[in-house]
C-alpha cells in the first residue's frame, strides 16, 4: 500500500502539468502521452552515459518542455487544433524516444539515481520516502500557485476563462498558450524521469495511457476538495492521484489484472464525474470543502487587484 502512495505522489507532478493546461489554459492536450516517455527516456540514457542524475532529471525537465513548445506552436502559429497538434506530437515523440534511447528499453540497474540515496538506505517503501516525496510534491505545488498569482500566471488563468476577452487587452495569447504548455509537458517530462528512476528502467510504452492517469488525478481529487482557490485545487490534485493509486491497488488486490487497469481509470474518472451530482456526495464534499470557501475571497481580491 505504501508504494502505491509513493506511486502517488510521483504521478502527482504529472498530474498537476495536466491541471495546467486542462484547467488552467481549458487545452485539450494529449503531447502528455509522448512526453512523459521522453522525460523517461532522456534522463534514463544520461544517467547510463554518466550524467549526474540530478542534472539528468533537470534535463528531462527541459526536454519536455520543448515539446509542450511544439504543440504549441503547432496550434498557434499552423492554426492546427489543439486536439490534433497533441496528437501529432505525441506520435511524433514515439519515433524521437526510440532514436533517444535507441532500443525500446533501457535498464537502470546498478546506476546511480535520484532514487539510490532511498534505496541504499532501505527507505524505499517506508513512509519516511512517502513524508520525501510528498515534500518534493509541496515544492512543485508552491512553485505553480507563485506563478499563477504572477502577472504572467494571471494573464494565463485569463487566456483560459476568455479568450478574446484577455486578447483585448494587448496579451498575446498565444505567448500564454506556448508558455503554459512548455511548464506542463516540462512537468510530465519531469514525473516521467523520476518514475524511470523509481522503477528502474525507461520503456518506450511507459507513456500510454497517461493523460488518462492525470485526468482522473484531477477530476477525482477536486471532485472531492473542490477547487475554490488554486492552492486548494493544486493540493487537491496531489490527493487526487495519491487516491487513484489505491484504488488501482485496491482493485489489483481484489483479483483484477495489471491489463484491466485502463478499464479501472475510465471507470474510476466517469465516477468521478457523476458522484458530485448525487446530493449526498455534495454534503460530504461541501464539508470538506468549507476551509476552501473562506479562502476564496483572497483569489478574488487578486485577481481584481490585477
Amino acid at each position: 500500500m505504501i508504494t502505491a502512495v509513493e506511486l502517488g505522489l510521483i504521478y502527482a507532478i504529472m498530474a498537476l502539468g495536466v491541471y495546467l493546461t486542462f484547467r488552467i489554459l481549458d487545452f485539450p492536450d494529449l503531447t502528455v502521452d509522448g512526453s512523459f516517455t521522453t522525460g523517461a527516456a532522456v534522463a534514463s540514457i544520461s544517467i547510463v552515459n554518466g550524467v549526474n542524475p540530478y542534472i539528468a532529471t533537470i534535463l528531462a525537465f527541459f526536454v519536455g518542455s520543448l515539446a509542450g513548445v511544439v504543440t504549441g506552436l503547432l496550434h498557434t502559429k499552423g492554426k492546427i487544433d489543439g486536439l490534433l497538434a497533441g496528437i501529432l506530437t505525441m506520435i511524433a515523440l514515439y519515433s524521437i524516444n526510440l532514436r533517444i534511447m535507441g532500443k525500446a528499453n533501457t535498464p537502470l540497474l546498478g546506476e546511480t539515481t535520484v532514487m539510490s540515496f532511498l534505496r541504499e538506505n532501505k527507505l524505499l517503501g517506508t513512509w519516511t520516502s512517502v513524508a520525501l516525496m510528498f515534500l518534493g510534491c509541496m515544492v512543485v505545488v508552491a512553485l505553480i500557485v507563485w506563478f499563477l498569482r504572477t502577472d504572467v500566471g494571471l494573464a494565463m488563468r485569463a487566456t483560459g476563462d476568455n479568450e478574446e476577452m484577455i486578447r483585448s487587452f494587448g496579451v498575446s495569447t498565444d505567448n500564454q498558450k506556448i508558455l503554459g504548455l512548455a511548464i506542463s509537458n516540462g512537468f510530465v517530462g519531469l514525473s516521467g524521469a523520476l518514475i524511470a528512476q523509481y522503477q528502474g528502467f525507461a520503456d518506450i510504452g511507459m507513456g500510454i495511457g497517461v493523460i488518462l492517469i492525470g485526468l482522473a488525478s484531477v477530476i477525482v481529487g477536486q471532485a472531492i476538495f473542490g477547487q475554490k482557490a488554486i492552492w486548494i485545487a493544486c493540493i487537491a490534485v496531489v490527493f487526487g492521484s495519491v487516491i487513484y493509486r489505491l484504488v488501482i491497488q485496491l482493485a489489483l488486490n481484489a483479483g483484477l489484472e495489471v491489463n484491466d487497469m485502463k478499464l479501472i481509470s475510465a471507470v474510476l474518472v466517469v465516477v468521478a464525474l457523476i458522484l458530485p451530482q448525487w446530493k449526498g456526495f455534495s454534503k460530504f464534499g461541501n464539508r470538506i470543502r468549507i476551509n476552501g470557501k473562506a479562502v476564496a475571497p483572497k483569489e478574488d481580491a487578486v485577481k481584481t487587484n490585477a
